[in-house]
């Protein structure tokens, strides 16, 4: 009798659970709200298996598999006593076996009882092999263990082929090891690299406008996820002579540099692979390479009072003049023999994460002893992981995950960093939007007296203030802070009207708007890191010594910092917590540090940080090694469910 495979209906539910009555013991079984769930979830699959003619077919055997980025997980597998032995186990293996593969996943896996070496056996007979023993998986005392069978050569995940991808390949007569030229049809059309993993993608198309076949180069790249140079979001940037000159703002001084000595108001080159022919405008070639990563194009400026970019346009060969080829051919040879492109590796990583960080920062988030320790959390969870600084903005698309470790700032690279990373698809944080909302205390006001959270007395000021002569009226004393201040740096402390008033100019001269709040004393501030809107670690930061912040930053010692206590998350006023959650969660779903003062019975939240402090020996003072791990798997796991959702995307489409 023939066995036939289907995927579930909603109606199935029953069936299902009469096979988790009579396949495996109680401790083992899926509650009927847990099978509903996975006949609805977008992150599993169920499969039926029925055995019967062409006029009836009934029902025998079920398989419940979650989906993960790169592996098929076998929840579930049982069949009707009256059914076995008759190839039913075999075909809904089987069955997810071709799954797997056509769908490109690396490995199935699935969990068995230890001390059941029949079911062994026969998994193992299947090409399953052990790979790990799980302490009371099921229950106290009844271990299980990891079987896994590989699809794909685990060396696949370290090989990363490099393709140009031009209209015609007979033009291109560039040959390095590793390189391959194919045209921009063959990418689109070709099973080979539809399905190719692990793949860069330069995309040479002769156009990039909106829904050309160059533009769909690098769309279905990303779709793909090859990594496609240029991506979509810099095809975008071209047209937006706006968004050029402010991605450009951060080496606006070596633009002026480079350039003051011309005497023309108007000036173009060419940049190849991230090198000039001029060797006069080179670094600035270097630079804008980084900005805009696009393998051919030309750049041209302008001049009034300053030199300003005009217009950034990718270039195909056909554009190019012929004398410049032998200048093409030698950069890129350089270019992809780098040793960026012929990256060893001594393990298998499952993902590539990237920590941003600035070696030359006086106070970073993060001192090396924690970056070292992030590192080796990552490397635990299951990342290569590189430390990487602003002069690697080009590599973004290299890496599965960003982290940063450096203060951020919606004004310069870190941003920049946190927008094109999210843009690439990747992990990010701090993501742009928290980034852009923390950065901002009128922002953070508005969206807490807006949610009815508790806050110091705020007031918004303005130069009107000062024309109006308000100043005398204010309840004194008063904390003065610029818009976008960083831990304590751009705080005011003032106590009359004439430190109000000089105080209240300076900032003036920085920004439009002045936060000003009512000051309230305390010992210590409350610092709760949030992370996935939940409490991660509790801190009391104490004041510095004779002094109202919990640093001194007018100190003439190089470390006036306040003692810090850290303390489980049990031990902290539970309004302290409820506040914490609440305003965190208003920010977003990342890593943050929430600074409350307890007035009373009430928590009043004074800030809430992207980019929080975690040092070794303070914030990590309690959980240890253990911070550093549950931060990591927080990226981990958010990469696995954007992988996730994409996957079943692509398995349902079909």
């Amino acid at each position: 009798m023939n066995v036939s495979i289907r995927k579930s209906e909603p109606s199935d539910l029953l069936f299902l659970e009469n096979i988790e009555h009579t396949c495996f013991p109680k401790y083992q079984q899926s509650s009927r709200r847990s099978l509903r769930h996975s006949l609805s979830s977008p992150f599993q699959l169920v499969f039926i298996a029925e055995m019967g003619n062409k006029k009836k077919q009934t029902p025998v055997g079920s398989l419940i598999a979650n989906l993960y980025q790169r592996t098929l997980r076998i929840y579930s597998i049982g069949v009707l006593p009256t059914a076995q032995g008759q190839g039913v186990g075999e075909s809904l293996l089987n069955h997810v076996k071709k799954l797997g593969l056509s769908k490109g996943f690396e490995k199935l896996s699935l969990e068995a009882l230890k001390t059941d070496e029949k079911l062994i056996a026969w998994y193992k007979k299947a090409g399953y092999s052990v790979t790990e023993t799980l302490p009371n998986y099921y229950h106290d005392g009844i271990d299980a263990v990891r079987m896994v069978l590989n699809l794909a050569d685990p060396k696949d995940r370290n090989t990363i082929a490099n393709l140009i991808v031009v209209d015609n390949p007979k033009k291109w007569t560039l040959d390095i090891e590793g390189l391959r030229v194919i045209s921009s049809k063959s990418y689109l059309s070709d099973p080979e690299f539809q399905s190719m993993k692990n793949a860069r993608i330069f995309n040479l198309s002769s156009s990039y406008r909106y829904q050309s076949i160059g533009y769909y180069v690098s769309l279905l790249a990303s779709a793909r996820e090859h990594r496609a140079i240029p991506n979509v979001t810099t095809i975008r940037d071209f047209r937006n002579v706006s968004i050029i000159r402010t991605i450009a703002q951060d080496i606006d001084d070596l633009l002026q540099k480079t350039l003051e000595k011309h005497t023309q108001n108007h000036l173009g080159f060419n940049i190849y692979f991230g090198q000039t022919i001029d060797k006069a405008y080179r670094h600035l070639g270097q630079q804008l390479y980084r900005l805009f990563e696009t393998p051919l194009m030309h750049v041209q400026f302008s001049k009034n009072e300053r030199w300003v970019i005009q217009k950034v346009s990718p270039l195909s060969m056909d554009k190019i003049e012929p004398s410049d080829f032998e200048y093409i051919h030698h950069f890129a040879r350089e270019y992809f023999t780098r040793k960026r492109f012929q990256r060893q590796r001594f393990h298998n990583y499952k993902y590539d994460l990237a920590i941003l960080v600035n070696p030359d920062e006086k106070n970073p988030p993060s001192c090396p002893d924690a970056l070292q320790q992030f590192k080796e959390a990552a490397r635990k969870i299951g990342f290569y992981t590189e430390f990487i600084t602003k002069d690697d903005y080009d590599r973004l698309s290299e890496f599965d995950a960003l982290f940063i470790r450096e203060t951020t700032s919606v004004n310069n690279y870190t941003y920049h960093f946190s927008r094109t990373a999210y843009a690439e698809g990747l992990v990010v944080i701090d993501d742009p939007w928290s980034i852009l909302r923390c950065s901002n205390k009128i922002f953070l006001d508005e969206r807490m007296r807006q949610n009815k959270i508790l806050t110091p007395l705020t007031w918004i000021l303005t130069r009107d203030v000062l024309k109006k002569n308000h100043l005398a009226e204010m309840p004194y004393p008063l904390v003065l802070k610029q818009p976008d201040s960083a831990f304590s740096l751009g705080v005011t402390k003032v106590t009359n009207a004439e430190e109000m008033s000089h105080s209240l100019k300076e900032l003036l001269k920085k920004s439009d708007l002045v936060i000003a709040q009512e000051f309230l004393p305390s010992d210590f501030d409350w610092r709760i890191g949030m992370l996935d809107q939940k409490p991660l670690y509790a801190c009391k930061y104490f004041m510095a010594k004779d002094h109202w912040q919990i640093v001194n930053w007018n100190s003439n010692e190089e470390n006036d910092f306040g003692a810090v206590e850290t303390m489980p998350i049990e031990q902290v006023p539970s309004a302290i917590i409820k506040a914490a959650t609440k305003a965190a969660g208003l920010m977003g779903d990342g890593l943050y540090g929430v600074d409350l003062k307890m007035v009373g019975d009430k928590a009043y939240v004074i800030e809430v940080n992207d980019n929080p402090n975690i040092d070794e020996g303070i914030e990590d003072g309690f959980l240890k090694e253990e911070l550093y791990l549950k931060i990591m798997q927080s990226i981990y796991n958010r990469i696995e469910m954007s992988r996730n959702i994409a996957r079943f995307i692509s398995v349902e489409g079909n």
